[in-house]
């Protein structure tokens, strides 16, 4: 279950009792995607709360936008946080698509951050391996995690391109789908497999997420939220998309885990719509 970081509003006793109730309920990890220029609470300084007040679910960032940061303190903060939540961090990385985000954080938008990405990756596990990787520094970053080797890293890819670059790096593919829509989900997961054993590397993680309301007004929450995160794609774009985007109630909910459990996913990341806490508690009575 993601928090409910992209709703306006969210303030201190929403966060801590969506955590609690999540960590309470039939859920695996909890998590929260990052944005700079929109009503969201920052990502590190709210998994560092849910994390305080939580003891058993993973804290999954889903997805940093790496490029954007600066990779010796991505180290810290990162390693930091699996220390303070007893080794419960999951990294979700990728470029991310908002060129004002990189702007605000003073970074270049531009393709280099494809391969900025895979270079940070690699910079992440170094430093948590123990090594050097600031120039001169009498120590390297530090504290180091409590995983052994550093939390394990998703790749936040899409296309097929992204998947297959990130095969030579990542433990898992984090992925997502508008719809949802099974054959996508299923074309994604496929590539995926298909890219890791190319690479060499064990099996991924395979994880899809999608957008969720239930409820009377279940359709009208899901179309109101969705213009307003989709609003940069421009007011035609968000308009179009919103209607056929995310499900809006129980049984289309539950076909869509079903059909996705199908197709061999190992996690579904599901990203509700409201603030309302209830929420937490009818997904686990609807999937529970």
């Amino acid at each position: 279950m993601n928090l409910p970081v992209m709703v306006p509003g969210l303030g201190r006793d929403d966060i801590l009792e969506w955590s609690r109730r999540v960590d309470a309920g039939p859920f695996t990890s909890l998590a929260a995607g990052e944005r700079i220029t929109f009503p969201n609470p920052e990502i590190l300084v709210t998994l560092s709360a849910a994390a305080a007040v939580t003891e058993r679910v993973h804290i999954v960032f889903d997805v940093l936008v790496l490029p954007m940061h600066a990779t010796a303190i991505v180290a810290k903060q990162v390693a930091s946080l699996d220390v303070l939540s007893a080794g419960r961090v999951v990294l979700g990385v990728g470029v991310g698509a908002r060129e004002e985000d990189y702007r605000a954080a003073e970074r270049d938008f531009d393709a280099t951050r494809f391969q900025r990405l895979d270079d940070q990756v690699a910079e992440l596990r170094r430093a948590w391996r123990g090594e050097a990787v600031v120039q001169g520094a009498e120590r390297p970053v530090e504290p180091l995690p409590l995983q052994p080797g550093g939390p394990p890293i998703w790749a936040g890819a899409l296309g097929p391109r992204s998947i297959r670059r990130a095969a030579a790096w990542a433990d898992g593919l984090a992925g997502f789908s508008f719809g949802p829509s099974p054959e996508e989900i299923g074309l994604a997961f496929e590539r995926a497999r298909k890219a890791w054993a190319a690479a060499g590397r064990p099996p991924p993680r395979l994880v899809t997420s999608f957008w969720f309301a239930l409820g009377e007004t279940a359709r009208s929450q899901l179309d109101d939220y969705l213009g307003r995160y989709l609003a940069f794609l421009g007011p035609g774009v968000a308009a179009k998309l919103a209607p056929t985007a995310g499900t809006a109630s129980a049984e289309a909910l539950r076909d869509a885990a079903r059909q996705i459990a199908d197709l061999g996913a190992d996690e579904l990341l599901l990203v509700p719509t409201t603030a309302d806490p209830d929420e937490v508690d009818r997904v686990a009575d609807l999937l529970g």
